[in-house]
């Protein structure tokens, strides 16, 4: 080899899901009892973001690239992961090229950008042949845009510190199987998050805080006892608490239909539109209630935009090394299949 040429480039590839909002959000007390914004998100197999990144040994830093050019979140991102990875590796940060694509609206409430952050981080990360484990992911993310979904950890379900990066609560292996039926509250259109009022935990009230850390001792029952039911209780009263912020004019009509089709409770994304009618699929006429659920809606002028379950994708990753950094697999993982389409 020609000790002039540069290094051969190598690449890296990257995949993260979404989620379909929340199944319960408000602020909790920690192991040392502080006060702390948590949230539960709702998995949603299928629909996510793929990075494929190019590093390029011999260029600075400061030469990295983004496809498309407006995701700076996703760039910050792989900024960090790039000093992080050569360091562990003992190699110069250099600079590459970060390729994201994805299915996410933008602005519904269903991480899209988390999602694109954890993708570019874990293509940086395999274009050193590392990867990160989930807590590095989860700092990693939360540098890059102060406040992260639970997408590093593949659809467990846990209480999710998202301005920390960290879990509160390993709240069981999986959720009680749910049919959801999707649908786009607002007609569809992208929330600014940032036009929300926002309140500190520390601002929480000590009977908002009792009310919180009540619906979080149901939600943990619920997963530890496959109480569907129960699991809906606990999201509809977070998606009311969560109407105070968004106001969503059509949400009296989503209880109204998820009543009327026998469902088990409702939820909406706490930043976005995206909201859902949950079903115990094992109660009686689930094909006949899904329709009558998608017919009512539709009547309501609320658009359905898939039904899919909580089962659908519920593959957790293998747990990686105790120092935080693991040999890359010798191929990225596959993306999980995508959810069916409603009726």
């Amino acid at each position: 080899m020609n000790p002039a040429a540069p290094p051969e480039a190598a690449i890296g590839v990257g995949h993260a899901p979404g989620h379909h909002g929340e199944l319960l959000q408000g602020v909790f007390l920690d192991e040392e009892g502080r006060r702390v914004a948590g949230l539960v998100t709702l998995p949603l197999a299928g629909p996510g973001s793929r990075a494929v990144y190019v590093r390029r040994p011999g260029t600075p830093p400061e030469a990295l690239v983004v496809v498309p050019a407006g995701r700076t979140k996703a760039a910050r991102a792989a900024a960090l992961a790039v000093a992080e990875c050569a360091r562990a590796r003992g190699l110069p940060p250099c600079g590459g090229e970060l390729r994201l694509s994805g299915e996410l609206p933008v602005g519904l409430g269903m991480g899209s950008s988390t999602s694109d952050v954890i993708a570019a981080v874990r293509a940086v990360a395999d274009s050193y042949g590392l990867r990160l484990a989930p807590e590095r992911v989860a700092r990693l993310a939360v540098r890059a845009e102060r406040a992260s979904d639970p997408l590093m950890l593949d659809g467990r379900p846990v209480l999710f510190a998202q301005r920390q990066g960290r879990v509160l609560e390993v709240l069981g292996p999986a959720l009680p199987p749910l049919t959801v039926v999707g649908c786009a509250l607002g007609g569809g259109a992208p929330v600014d998050t940032l036009a929300l009022p926002a309140r500190a935990a520390e601002e929480a009230t000590a009977a908002e805080v009792r009310a919180w850390e009540r619906l979080r001792a149901l939600l943990r029952r619920a997963v530890a006892t496959g109480d569907a039911r129960l699991l809906g209780e606990v999201a509809t009263a977070s998606a009311r608490r969560g109407q105070e912020v968004l106001g969503h004019p059509e949400f009296d009509a989503l209880t109204r239909v998820a009543r009327r089709v026998g469902a088990v409770g409702v939820q909406i994304a706490h930043s976005g539109a995206v909201a859902g009618v949950l079903l115990d699929p094992a109660a009686p006429g689930l094909r006949a209630r899904v329709r009558d659920c998608v017919r009512a809606l539709d009547a309501h002028g609320i658009p359905v935009t898939r039904t899919f379950t909580t089962t659908e994708g519920a593959h957790p990753r293998p747990p990686d090394r105790r120092d935080g950094l693991s040999p890359a697999r010798s191929a990225p993982p596959a993306p999980a299949r995508s959810p069916r389409r409603g009726p």
